[in-house]
């Protein structure tokens, strides 16, 4: 609390600390700020000069929240530094500012205080609960060593089956797996992973990492702990394992079948390599941003498909974007339970709180509007950009996804900072930046008469 005078009385106000939800969307602006600025550098474009602010801007943004969106040729585009600063900034973003400021404070004094608790429970959506420096240390462990193992086997591949030189073996494997495992996207070919469409130890391991990543920290950990025994896991981990397993088979099975006699996507490819193909495309889908296939020569069908994919997303407290797989499948729940006349939502014998319920209906109607109204302003900043491709990069930017059908780089600078407007409030989360607006949050001692309006 701090105290100051107004009209010769004392007036106790609310530190803004008090709710540590409203600092984690002003970390990553400033984390935005000062990736814009080093990326304007000289050092960090490859020709002679500094990048434009919006290129810088855009680039940064979509590094910080993990997203993966260029509006230029990434490889050619930024120098080594440069590359290395995306590096930097999606390891950072998809770690989290808070989280990871909190791992280095707890290493440097050996102890958290309560502010820092907060701070990182508010980033990881309120599920990093008890000893929060043992559970951050934890997560950086999985974090790294995922990183570590992916970088191991790429290399071996980069080395061996494509006789690069050692050292960019390893700075190519490196880099690939920080984007894979924090699902941001990047790539350094012009084509992301398309020349490896059917090199199963090129694309897997990737399609691994991102999965992992978009698993969510909370879920990983208590399956470890549980893993032969279902039937102790939480309604969390129930919603995120079993809704992954649902959407992941679903967009591959309809990928499979959209795009298999496709000529400019699965349809040249042997049976072997379209089913690796649809795999790590359907997973990449929902929140990796590499593409194996060229995006701009799929279906129809397939774009609305992935649309909806993008849209739902990953895990809670993830690395994933999107409304995320457990609101998803909640608002299912609830549809069912009305449809049904439940007086309550349950779930594997459990009730869900209304407040839960609540908050799931405001995240997604939230996400839909920002795509809608995205989309329209997408439009009317451009000229000749069909609804279909505005609706897919808008989906994309808004879920942190990253895959795009070709228009970004051509989009005039107004449109690309529209993208990151929603790649900025995709990451940081619909709810974190509406509590941060919001400066009036209380809690009200009254309640006014229930009415009932019709509904449908």
């Amino acid at each position: 609390m701090e105290a100051q005078r107004s009209g010769g009385c004392r007036v106790r106000t609310r530190s803004s600390w008090r709710y540590p939800a409203r600092i984690v969307p002003l970390a990553f602006l400033g984390a935005i700020a000062v990736g814009t600025a080093l990326m304007m550098l000289p050092a960090a474009r490859a020709e002679p000069g500094h990048a434009p602010f919006v290129t810088a801007l855009f680039t940064a943004t979509s590094a910080v929240c993990v997203t993966g969106l260029s509006v230029v040729d990434t490889p050619t585009y930024w120098s080594g530094f440069g590359l290395a600063l995306i590096t930097v900034l999606s390891q950072i973003g998809g770690f989290g500012i808070m989280t990871l400021a909190t791992l280095l404070s707890l290493l440097v004094s050996r102890r958290l205080r309560l502010r820092s608790r907060l701070l990182a429970q508010a980033e990881s959506s309120g599920l990093l609960g008890g000893n929060v420096g043992g559970i951050l240390v934890r997560v950086a462990l999985v974090m790294f060593v995922s990183e570590a193992v992916i970088s191991v086997v790429l290399t071996l591949r980069f080395w061996l089956g494509y006789d690069y030189p050692f050292g960019r073996a390893v700075w190519e494997a490196v880099f690939h797996a920080v984007q894979a495992f924090n699902n941001a996207g990047f790539a350094l070919y012009p084509d992301s992973l398309v020349r490896f469409v059917g090199d199963w130890w090129i694309c897997l391991p990737l399609a691994l990492g991102v999965l992992a990543g978009s698993i969510g920290f909370p879920v990983l950990f208590e399956l470890g702990r549980e893993w032969r025994t279902p039937g102790c896991w939480s309604t969390h981990t129930r919603l995120t394992v079993w809704g992954t397993v649902l959407l992941s088979g679903t967009g591959f099975l309809l990928f499979l079948a959209f795009e298999w006699s496709n000529p400019g996507t699965l349809g040249p490819l042997s049976t072997p390599a379209k089913v690796l193909a649809a795999f790590t495309q359907d997973v990449m889908t929902r929140s990796g941003g590499f593409n194996s296939i060229d995006m701009g020569d799929m279906n129809a069908e397939t774009v609305a498909a992935t649309n909806a994919m993008m849209f739902i997303g990953g895990g809670s407290a993830s690395t994933a974007g999107g409304i995320k797989v457990t609101t998803f499948l909640l608002l299912a729940f609830v549809i069912w339970a009305e449809v049904r006349g439940e007086p309550d939502v349950v779930i594997h014998k459990r009730r869900i709180a209304e407040e839960t319920q609540r908050q799931a209906m405001t995240v997604a109607l939230l996400g839909v509007a920002l795509v809608a109204v995205g989309t329209l302003a997408l439009i009317m900043l451009t000229d000749d950009v069909p609804f279909d491709r505005a609706l897919f990069e808008v989906t994309s930017a808004f879920a942190t996804v990253g895959l795009s059908t070709g228009i970004t780089a051509g989009l005039p600078p107004s449109a690309q900072v529209v993208l990151v407007i929603l790649m900025y409030v995709g990451r940081v989360g619909t709810i974190a930046v509406g509590t941060a607006i919001a400066l009036n949050t209380r809690r009200r001692h009254y309640r006014y008469p229930e009415e009932r309006p019709l509904v449908g």
